[in-house]
């Protein structure tokens, strides 16, 4: 009833507006006004004025919210305005001639009834976004009791960013007085910035005057509107609002930004991760809607850390099913919900199956004929599969191969392993399994490309480090040790990792997919690795406690398996550079598919039989230097794969 209401009053003001315009231009245009022209205005007016409002509704005038009025609006004002008065022009044409005969206003009329017109119908407005502007823009006094129009200010900020970003941060709140935030300066390292003024908040300094500007304007919290700054910049002044005491906000870094908008409930604490950001990698969103829209998708470990943010960004490029596969029920309800909420129109099969059950798999692949599958199913902790190998190797390996099996005989066009840096030169059962798992894809897809099978599925592996955040990762386990009070462990003083966020590995998955021909292991290029110990920390300073003071760090030493420095290429791999300049591409010519061949044909054999120890001979006899770099002592081949036989699978 509001909306209807506004839109009456806007048409009542905008035909007032349009007659005013042309009786206005008239008497510019004469010192008297001859009675026949304003005679002739009675006779056009109604039908003009009604063609007018007709092109500003075509225009969507009376469809905006002018409060938030912005450049869009102003293109709209301008065309519904020439357009109103150029009907008026024509319409005034059709008069001049019988059985009506009205002389034709001066060219001039027309042209200054249309400069006046824009001008009374921009002026009614753009005041409404100014009075909304002027009630989101009291100043306030410092020492007083600050208001900001009829809320009471409750955090004066400083920003850190004068561009689009920090714009926008502005002015989302400003649409939203209720918070009680008042933007009172922006920070810069641009000196050219320095004093000029954005939506009237000006730029007071450069990063190294925070601690000065917070304290002469009374700021109770720092916003880091920078998205896409790297992590040494956003380090550094994290390092220097520590030491301000004010509270510490940031947007969303570029991975987590997908739709390119800002909103008021997206400034959240600085992660640890923002510290870590690096250039993002540069996706094809056209190709990448090209490769999922209108396809039938299977992701199998759909609830996991990778799976779930798999199944997020592939529901936006509105494929023609997304079928969800796992064997936690939590897990697989949860990312359900999601999607369903998110996605109401998407179509959303869930299984819940394990991917070691060949015959469960088949029966899915023949119920869906999934076109495109991405492969995340898999047991990644180190430490628990040194534990229990069996499963490294029966989950990872054989359930690897039953579904990528399944992919080539249902005719899938793309299947997509996620795989991890663990692989190269792999020291631990899990390293080991997700390297054997690799080899089986690429073997796969030379089978079918020699015509033993049918060369439909372009098989590929995406191999990334570290991701943060993800289930039992190293950083849950860091703010578990610090909500404890500490110590936080950390294994050895030089333990390095490369790092990403989920969203950034799972970008790199998709890209991946439509970037396979089959055959290949993509790796992006992951900068600079981190110190773990570094990460540790950083968190620490982020949780506004002190390392070594508040937060002890302990070292415990390695752990079995792990190596002090992940590696990103076998010995035998290329790299090469693909179209995209943070993604390498290589391919091993001189893999051991037969070995991973043999290794499934044993594994297809009672598998749920397997014992430890024998799951260990499996993967010591593929990779004999299999944990030798940490001083383990690798059990020997227990006699699975002493047959040298050729066996095809």
């Amino acid at each position: 009833m509001r909306h209807r209401g506004t839109t009456l009053i806007f048409l009542i003001l905008d035909a007032i507006f349009f007659n005013c315009a042309y009786l206005g231009a008239l008497f510019f245009r004469f010192n008297n006004v001859p009675f026949i022209y304003l005679h002739s205005w009675l006779i056009l007016a109604p039908g003009a004025t009604v063609l007018a409002l007709l092109s500003y509704r075509f225009f969507g005038l009376y469809r905006r919210l002018w409060q938030y009025a912005s450049i869009g609006e102003l293109y709209a004002i301008l065309g519904g305005v020439t357009v109103g008065n150029l009907l008026a022009v024509v319409l005034s044409y059709i008069f001049i001639y019988p059985p009506i005969l009205i002389p034709l206003f001066p060219r001039s009329v027309f042209i200054v009834a249309w400069l006046l017109n824009f001008i009374f119908v921009g002026a009614s407005r753009f005041y409404l976004r100014s009075a909304s502007h002027l009630r989101g823009a009291t100043p306030s006094v410092r020492g007083k009791k600050r208001f900001e129009g009829d809320v009471e200010v409750q955090r004066r900020v400083l920003i850190v960013g004068a561009g689009d970003a920090g714009a926008v941060v502005v002015r989302e709140l400003r649409r939203h007085p209720s918070l009680g935030v008042k933007p009172v300066g922006f920070i810069d390292d641009d000196l050219n910035k320095k004093g000029l003024y954005l939506f009237d908040v000006p730029v007071l300094g450069a990063r190294d005057d925070i601690p000065r500007i917070v304290d002469e304007a009374n700021i109770d919290e720092v916003i880091i509107a920078m998205p896409s700054a790297p992590g040494s910049v956003i380090r550094e002044i994290v390092g220097i609002c520590n030491n301000t005491g004010v509270s510490l906000k940031t947007l969303p870094g570029v991975y987590e930004l997908i739709d390119g908008k800002v909103r008021v409930d997206q400034i959240r604490d600085v992660q640890v991760e923002d510290l870590l950001g690096r250039e993002p990698v540069q996706l094809d969103l056209n190709e990448m809607e090209g490769f999922i829209e209108g396809k039938a998708i299977l992701v199998t470990g759909a609830g996991g850390s990778i799976g779930s943010e798999l199944c997020r960004q592939i529901a936006r490029f509105t494929p023609s099913k997304l079928i969800l596969l796992d064997k936690s029920e939590n897990n697989l309800f949860e990312i359900e919900q999601e999607l369903r909420d998110r996605h109401a129109d998407l179509d959303i099969p869930i299984e819940l199956a394990d991917v070691r059950d060949q015959g469960v798999v088949d029966r899915i692949f023949e119920k869906y004929r999934p076109q495109i599958i991405f492969h995340a199913a898999a047991y990644k902790h180190v430490p628990m599969m040194e534990r229990f190998p069996q499963h490294a190797v029966s989950n990872n390996i054989l359930g690897t191969y039953n579904v990528a099996a399944a992919a080539q005989a249902y005719g899938s066009e793309v299947f997509v392993l996620v795989s991890t840096d663990k692989a190269v030169h792999p020291s631990s059962m899990m390293g080991a399994s997700k390297r054997a798992a690799e080899l089986i894809v690429q073997y796969l897809d030379q089978q079918g490309r020699r015509g033993h099978k049918p060369a439909a599925t372009n098989y590929a592996a995406v191999r990334f480090g570290n991701v943060l955040g993800s289930s039992g990762s190293v950083l849950p386990t860091f703010k578990r040790q610090i909500a404890m009070g500490g110590p936080i462990t950390v294994t050895h003083p030089e333990m390095i990792r490369y790092f990403m966020t989920i969203p950034e590995a799972v970008q790199l998955i998709l890209q991946a997919g439509a970037l396979a021909r089959g055959g290949e292991i993509f790796v992006l290029d992951m900068g600079e690795p981190v110190k773990i110990v570094d990460l540790a920390r950083d968190l620490i300073r982020l949780s506004g406690l002190v390392p070594d003071e508040d937060i002890e760090i302990k070292f415990i030493g390695i752990r079995p398996g792990e190596k002090l420095r992940e590696e990103l290429f076998t010995i035998q791999e290329q790299r090469m550079a693909t179209k995209n300049s943070r993604i390498f591409v290589t391919r091993d010519e001189e893999g051991d598919y037969q070995e991973a061949a043999r290794m499934v044909a044993e594994l297809r054999n009672g598998f749920r039989q397997l014992q430890p120890e024998q799951a260990i001979g499996l993967l010591s006899s593929l990779f004999p230097g299999l944990g030798r770099e940490n001083g383990m002592n690798p059990v020997q081949p227990c006699g699975l794969l002493q047959e040298k036989v050729r066996i095809s699978i």
